[in-house]
């Protein structure tokens, strides 16, 4: 089975991106993909992106007609890296004298600080040529490897420099590339002839700017600005002035959640429009945009570090809601979007729209973080702003996301090249029966059901805050009543387990998934059947030893090296992990937690978005899946979230925070300062016998050691 190519169901794996390591830049929105020697090939998966456009598809350096041979590639920054290098050396020499340093800096353009220097006692006379080209391919157009053959590009070189642009539709893109020290301009190419002195140094800058429409984009790293003074930088340096600081004897626990923490700074974008406003995009490079499901559920984790991601997420999300009805984008009046781009691709594929809205869980989970952003202090007058837009989210769940009116929410694609199946497994095979056979939609997804239940919990807190009693308990009536449903129609007695989801004719879809933990994560699960579902989460068909699979390996369409069907996926273990310790099962949660971390280590402690789900018995290593996006941002944010789940950190501001550190031991001593709540700074310290919290004193908020099994989700 397939699916029509389309911006918004984008499987397949990216374009071959050649031998050479990857080396890929970020800054927001913009991205650049090259390789170890900095070359941008047309050929390859490479690029300087710019709102999803790739605006410069060559970018290739040589001196006298050769490529310098690569020695070292420093990236110390996410946007910026340093490619060294070095030219052949002559025939009658042993070795070279010629360096070539490249510092490149990308950011709604790119600049790049080329520098050759000698250690030849004698001048060196070279010619430099930097061969530029661009083709304004859409990003998807790229990563599918669509972008072989474009028309209606037109270059031409002026005093300025090299201006190519393309006109596609309505809208005209150019990108203009410009130097120092006036290069001979011809056929797409810069050329300089050089005199390098003895033991000297020859430099030269290089600018690609990008423009829609008649209007040039202003980079982020202009020539004549130092690089510290950049924003990008002042941004990068406050991120980690800010961040919460552990420290532990586990040395690759440390190392996991500072490369976390990077990675997440990484991942922000900032609107252009509103610099305070800030949302985390899904995850680099080919994802550098807002999702919902994917931004809400990395804010949610990354709460005890920032909590103006979940703000500014909300809000951006609440400024795209759903108010009409459109089967091409699958836009309904309340619905919060799946994905949101830019560029060529939204005028072919959506009529001119950059939003589509194709997900089942983006609204419940949009009223559950606004929620658990009341519940850590987040800006109250943000949180009260954004009422409204939860209201018609829960509009959108009673009257669109169930419309057959069986108290379930359920998906249907309505779209051309739509996503088959909206919920996060939302590969077109990632729905299946134990039998292996394709369930289909619409379908009712077990974890979607658990996210409306606490949405629903939600609103019926705010109800209480507001006063009013009524409300309150119509809320708190629904989250009961579709607790009890869920309970009688998904529960498998024979299996032990829930199903997956409903199909369309209400048949329980009785494959044995991770989903069920995400069920433990929102409280929906009976309480008499947490052990049950935990039993199997654990058991050898669930967890590899690396972490809890995607589906079980006794399930006839398990697949280790698939995407969907028996992967492991780090944030969906953190959802389990803390579903886990919710219910008190707190051995459970820590195995998966320690296996998550170890796998981390062997990922240069960079857990990527999934990898392969064989046994940890089998292989010393975990497998890596081929095309897995890294960083990606839910896989970044698990670390964050598993430390929270093992410190049972709780808070139910402004009453009180609650507290019970379940640590394994060989992360012991673990000190964690610097964790925001309320706009406190808190610090919590854990021994092997004690542990201590400070922070509170004269907050008025109450430190409560709960029981097990009483804990909302973390």
């Amino acid at each position: 089975m397939t699916t029509p190519a389309s911006p918004w169901t984008l499987a397949s794996a990216p374009a071959h991106t050649g031998n050479a390591p990857v080396v890929t830049l970020v800054e927001g929105s913009t991205f650049c993909v090259g390789d170890s020697t900095g070359a941008i090939d047309p050929g390859r998966a490479h690029g300087l992106f710019v709102r999803d456009t790739r605006v410069v598809s060559r970018w290739e350096l040589t001196i006298d007609g050769v490529t310098p041979t690569p020695l070292d590639v420093q990236q110390e920054n996410p946007f910026s890296a340093i490619y060294l290098g070095r030219v052949a050396p002559r025939a009658d020499l042993a070795d070279s004298t010629l360096l070539v340093v490249r510092r490149r800096y990308v950011g709604d353009g790119m600049r790049e600080d080329i520098s050759i220097r000698s250690s030849a006692p004698h001048a060196v006379e070279l010619t430099i040529e930097l061969r530029v080209d661009a083709d304004f391919a859409d990003l998807f157009e790229v990563k599918e490897a669509r972008a072989l053959h474009v028309d209606g590009v037109v270059t031409r070189a002026d005093g300025r420099g090299i201006q190519i642009g393309r006109r596609r539709g309505s809208h005209e893109q150019t990108v203009l590339f410009t130097a120092e020290r006036e290069p001979a301009l011809h056929d797409g190419r810069l050329r300089w002839s050089a005199l390098i002195p003895a033991r000297g140094e020859w430099c030269v800058t290089v600018e690609a700017t990008p423009g829609v429409d008649g209007v040039p984009l202003q980079p982020r790293h202009p020539r004549g600005i130092e690089v510290g003074h950049a924003l990008p930088a002042k941004r990068l340096r406050e991120w980690r002035r800010t961040s919460p600081v552990v420290r532990t004897t586990d040395p690759s626990l440390t190392a996991v959640l500072r490369r976390s923490v990077e990675d997440l700074g990484s991942l922000r974008i900032f609107d252009p429009a509103d610099p305070n406003r800030v949302v985390i995009a899904a995850g680099s490079p080919w994802f550098m945009a807002l999702f919902g499901r994917d931004s809400l559920l990395t804010s949610w984790m990354v709460l005890p570090i920032d909590p103006t991601l979940a703000i500014g997420t909300l809000q951006t999300l609440a400024d795209h809601q759903g108010v009409a009805t459109d089967t091409a984008t699958e836009e309904q009046p309340g619905r919060i979007l799946h994905e949101i781009r830019f560029g060529p691709a939204t005028d072919f594929n959506l009529g001119g729209r950059n939003v589509y809205y194709g997900t089942a869980d983006a609204s419940p989970l949009f009223v559950m973080l606004l929620g658990e952003l009341r519940r850590w202090g987040g800006d109250s007058e943000a949180v009260q702003a954004l009422r409204p837009a939860a209201d018609h989210a829960l509009d959108w769940i009673e009257h669109y996301g169930d419309a057959d009116g069986d108290g379930f929410v359920e998906y249907e694609t309505s779209a051309i090249g739509g996503l088959a199946n909206q919920g996060w497994k939302d590969s077109w095979d990632g729905i299946n029966f134990a039998d292996g056979s394709i369930a289909q939609a619409p379908i009712a997804l077990a974890e979607v059901q658990g996210y409306c239940y606490a949405a629903f919990r939600t609103r019926a807190r705010f109800a209480v805050e507001d006063g009013d009693p009524e409300a309150a308990r119509r809320w708190s009536d629904k989250a009961g009543g579709l607790k009890r449903a869920f309970n009688e129609r998904f529960w498998l007695p024979d299996r032990g387990w829930f199903a997956v989801g409903l199909d369309k004719d209400k048949r329980p879809i009785d494959a044995l998934t991770s989903n069920i933990g995400h069920c433990l994560w929102t409280g929906i699960v009976d309480d008499d059947k947490a052990q049950a579902v935990a039993d199997h989460l654990m058991s050898p068909e669930m967890f590899s030893g690396w972490g809890i699979r995607t589906l079980a390996s006794s399930m006839a369409g398990y697949n280790p090296m698939s995407y969907h069907n028996g992967s492991v996926w780090p944030h969906d273990n953190a959802i389990c992990a803390s579903g886990l310790m919710r219910y008190g099962l707190v051995e459970q949660a820590q195995r998966v937690a320690i296996a998550m971390l170890d796998a981390a280590a062997h990922f240069d402690h960079r857990l990527p978005e999934l990898f392969c789900g064989f046994e940890r018995d089998a292989f010393p290593e975990p497998v890596p899946y081929p095309t897995s996006c890294s960083p990606q941002a839910w896989a970044a944010a698990t670390p964050v979230s598993l430390v929270r789940t093992l410190l049972r950190l709780d808070p139910k501001l402004p009453q009180q925070l609650w507290c019970a550190p379940a640590v394994p031991a060989r992360y012991l001593p673990l000190s964690v300062s610097g964790v925001r709540v309320g706009g406190l700074d808190l610090s919590i310290d854990v021994d092997d016998d004690s542990w201590q919290l400070t922070g509170l004193t004269g907050s008025g908020i109450d430190l409560v050691m709960p029981p097990a099994g009483d804990a909302e989700p973390c």
